[in-house]
């Protein structure tokens, strides 16, 4: 059932009201980046924008707005790839941002876990852990400016996943406002409790669709000690597979992060990012950036020691045809940086079609092989891009424009070429939204390649906890049939 449009005017009268002059805006300057899309695929519009400050001013917009059946977009710090924390083209959805949620609330070092408002910048957890001999390891190219409720409500993955897993990993309990405006809670950080069905599951990954995320309770880890940072050159993708299947046996969970860069990629960061340097004396057709780490003193455990066997070991079976170890932090973070400017190159490019998709790691070189032959075929002079998470299976399957071709025409064609990608990638058993969730962007897709009853369940859930659709209605599944 879709919402009805309520009198709006009147509604947000009473909004603004109960907020008081600091909780909402209609400026269109402060609203302007909240209203756009980074990859400039959606703009938005809305006739407001509220600002809560807590849980309880978040529960009593969601009653009101319930009760007149108006539609709500909870809003992070607007990173999203999927359009799914934008209001929609009409003007008629508010949007609920949580900004001035940022409050710790409660740090337990013994227990490890920490228990922080959902507006609170990624970043400053991460230093908040770090502050308290702490490591928080979700750790995303946009960690300065997204929230850690707008990470749960993707369940956000990033470059430490092969470790510590995605945000559902992470996250030991949620405060979450409900369709209604009532509360629940779940904050005690508990890592076993069998008490029934594990609610907070529901709302991680659902994009703001099933309630919003108003605080988390998260896990803390011990205080890294050691870090080795390499960047090698491999002479295919499963030269590649074959330095991770080798490297968990080596390193075993000292292995944080495992990332495949392709030398086209690489090549259009050196091109367009400044400061950035090519990280070996020669190029190679592909690239592993690999990261171990440690919470033991090198006394205990040398993680140099251990780097540089593992580097020898992969020479001398080929895996590796060149590489560089980071000599301090500063050489890691240029490390680091070829690889999280990616995105950011790409764009200078021209258009670009993305795919953020997930395999079995054993199917990925059959996978770049087929779908580089088959877009190769649908559009001659495509330049893919892929790189990604493959210590996960996570791939960033991005394609730029034909160098003579112009953007609009190219992307004219993004529907046919995502059909083409989804297609192999479904086929080897993959999965068509790794990490960024679905949003607008894939919510045809999802209908496409889910099964019938997957939709349904999906459908059964949205109805049976927001019956008025006020919740991102239309975002990851339209519950219309």
């Amino acid at each position: 059932m879709t919402a009805e449009r309520p009198n709006q005017e009147k509604l947000i009268e009473e909004l603004k009201a109960f907020l008081g002059p600091k909780g909402w805006t209609t400026d269109p300057d402060r609203l302007a980046p909240h209203l756009k899309e980074w990859r400039d695929l959606y703009q938005g519009k809305t006739p407001i924008m509220l600002l809560p400050r807590t849980t309880k001013e978040v529960s009593g917009i969601v009653q009101r707005c319930h009760n007149a059946g108006q539609p709500l977009v909870p809003q992070g710090g607007n990173t999203g790839l999927v359009g799914g924390g934008l209001p929609d083209e009409s003007g008629h959805e508010i949007l609920i941002n949580l900004q001035r949620m940022n409050k710790l609330r409660h740090l337990d070092e013994i227990n490890a876990t920490m228990t922080v408002d959902a507006g609170m910048v990624l970043q400053q957890l991460q230093d908040i852990a770090k502050q308290n001999n702490s490591y928080f390891p979700l750790s995303l190219a946009s960690e300065g400016s997204c929230q850690i409720g707008g990470n749960i409500s993707t369940n956000a993955g990033g470059v430490n996943v092969l470790r510590y897993g995605n945000c559902r990993d992470l996250v030991l309990g949620l405060e979450v406002v409900l369709a209604d405006g009532s509360i629940y809670q779940d904050l005690n950080g508990l890592r076993k409790d069998n008490t029934g069905y594990d609610l907070k599951q529901l709302f991680i990954g659902a994009e703001g669709t099933l309630g919003i995320i108003t605080a988390a309770t998260v896990k803390l880890y011990p205080h890294i000690c050691q870090r080795q940072t390499a960047f090698l050159a491999v002479p295919h993708p499963q030269a590649a597979i074959d330095l991770l299947h080798h490297s968990r046996h080596l390193a075993a969970e000292n292995i944080s992060s495992f990332e495949l860069v392709s030398d086209l990629g690489l090549q259009t960061v050196l091109t367009h990012i400044p400061g950035t340097k090519p990280p070996l004396t020669s190029s190679s057709p592909w690239y592993v950036l690999l990261e171990l780490t440690s919470p033991l003193k090198d006394d205990v455990l040398s993680l140099t020691s251990l780097t540089e066997k593992l580097f020898i070991y992969a020479m001398e079976h080929d895996f590796v045809t060149d590489g560089v170890l980071a000599q301090n932090q500063s050489q890691a973070a240029a490390l680091w940086k070829l690889r999280e400017s990616l995105s950011e190159a790409q764009k200078y490019e021209g258009g670009s079609i993305k795919h953020d998709i997930s395999l079995p790691i054993s199917h990925i070189p059959k996978f770049l092989e087929q779908a580089g032959q088959a877009v190769a075929a649908a559009m001659p002079g495509i330049r893919p891009v892929p790189f990604g998470h493959l210590g996960d299976g996570n791939l960033h399957y991005n394609l730029s424009q034909p160098p003579n071709m112009e953007r609009e025409d190219f992307l004219a064609h993004w529907e046919v070429i995502n059909r083409i990608v989804h297609d192999i990638t479904v086929s080897h058993g993959g999965s068509i939204s790794a990490e960024h969730g679905i949003g607008r962007l894939k919510r045809n897709e999802l209908a496409h390649y889910k099964s019938p009853v997957d939709l349904k369940l999906m459908r059964q859930i949205k109805r049976a906890l927001d019956p008025r659709n006020i919740l991102n209605p239309d975002r990851v599944i339209i519950t219309d049939d």
